[in-house]
């Protein structure tokens, strides 16, 4: 079968990474979100893709066009309608034989896109996995093993199999899509036509990332599923994997765990890395630096004395000489995150910052745990981020001399 992957959303519920970038495009192990998912297509028999863009377009395009996945890749680009329904029907002239219709920021086990194509039968077919959280996705209920009905995000659940947004379909959906009315939130929804679909269960992995705080899971669970790949590494300690692209080198540093590190990275002299780390491509992690369970996109620099934990940093972030990055609560509670949503409860009790793009952060800075900073954002010196910090904001201390005695 040939694929049609959906990479048009924005993902605003992973502000303020997804403001300079679409969701797909978020980094995991190293790679964009799309890219493990074309990944496991191609593990899964299929070498011929379409890709439907909207959001930052030209970020998937650029990136795909010049990365060599061994897979015949286009692209199409949704139009103005909204939903997952209108990114499908984009498609519509492309197809013409039966197809696999995935998201393209759904990370699962390439067994799933499996058994979904050897069960289709010629219409639709969907598949579904039991979650301990139904309220978080959208449930259905089945019948004779078909889809009676689906109900998204339901308050009281009335069963736990959540649709993972894995898709078989004949040609003719693309009708039935042109049949639909846009939903109370204005947007054409493909789970309109899944009704008396044919419906596989699995127990696989799959996940979604609703929050950026999720990729930390999905960050351990890619880095684990790979193998190790070591370069240029010297007078260093390292207690556990390392997965390491061309021209990256560690030296005079000590790493336990497992971590990523990307093209032309470099760390050291006297750099710490424990957890799960993925750090991007082009980075420079140096002196007395620590770096715990974190995801760096590229061209992150922290040179000096910095500590960074629990976070996701995104491209071209610049810290300073002694930047610190709480990520403890003191009374030992989960982290709620104020979010474009409102109030979230993180479910971790480890939880430092997340930073868009091309943000800079002045020596001795700090952020206090769970804070959102936006991108192109400047931090001055010896600052405390307490609360979110909006795209392009500058934050400064305000300093006063007095003379002795006054």
């Amino acid at each position: 079968m040939k694929a049609v992957v959906l990479a048009a959303g924005e993902g605003v519920r992973m502000h303020p990474l997804t403001l300079t970038r679409p969701k797909c495009m978020l980094q995991a192990a190293g790679k964009p979100l799309l890219c493990h998912v074309l990944h496991r297509l191609k593990q899964a028999g299929i070498s011929d893709a379409t890709i439907v863009v909207r959001h930052h377009k030209e970020q998937v395009v650029d990136y795909f066009t010049k990365e060599n996945l061994g897979m015949e890749l286009d692209f199409v680009e949704q139009d103005e309608r909204k939903g997952t329904a209108a990114a499908l029907l984009s498609a519509k002239g492309k197809i013409e034989e039966d197809f696999l219709a995935v998201a393209g920021d759904v990370i699962a086990d390439p067994e799933i896109y499996k058994a979904v194509m050897e069960a289709h039968d010629g219409k639709k077919t969907a598949a579904f996995k039991e979650v301990p959280d139904p309220k978080y996705f959208g449930i259905a209920e089945l019948k004779g093993g078909k889809v009676a009905s689906l109900e998204e995000k339901p308050e009281n659940p009335k069963g736990n199999l959540a649709n993972l947004s894995i898709y078989a379909f004949g040609p003719s959906i693309f009708q039935e899509l042109e049949g639909i009315a846009p939903s109370p939130r204005g947007e054409l929804e493909l789970t309109e036509v899944l009704k008396g679909a044919s419906a596989v269960t699995t127990d696989r992995f799959w996940m979604d990332v609703g929050y950026p705080w999720h990729l930390f899971d999905l960050n351990g669970h890619l880095l684990g599923s790979m193998d190790s790949k070591e370069g240029t590494v010297e007078n260093s300690t390292i207690k556990g994997k390392l997965i390491m692209e061309e021209g990256a080198e560690v030296f005079d540093s000590f790493i336990e765990g497992t971590a990523y590190i990307g093209a032309g990275t470099k760390i050291g002299p006297h750099s710490y890395l424990r957890g799960n780390n993925s750090i991007g491509r082009n980075c420079s992690i140096g002196e007395s630096t620590t770096i715990k369970n974190s995801i760096l996109f590229d061209s992150v620099f922290a040179k000096h004395l910095s500590y960074i934990g629990d976070s996701i940093i995104g491209e071209g972030v610049n810290f300073g000489s002694g930047t610190q990055v709480a990520n403890f609560r003191f009374d030992g509670k989960h982290m709620n995150v104020l979010t474009g949503k409102g109030w979230v409860n993180s479910g971790r009790r480890k939880l430092g910052v997340v930073v868009g793009d091309n943000t800079k952060f002045g020596v001795l800075s700090c952020t206090m745990p769970g804070k959102l900073i936006g991108p192109d954002c400047w931090v001055g010196s010896g600052v405390v981020v307490a609360r979110n910090m909006p795209p392009g904001s500058r934050l400064f201390q305000k300093q006063e001399f007095a003379r002795q005695g006054e």
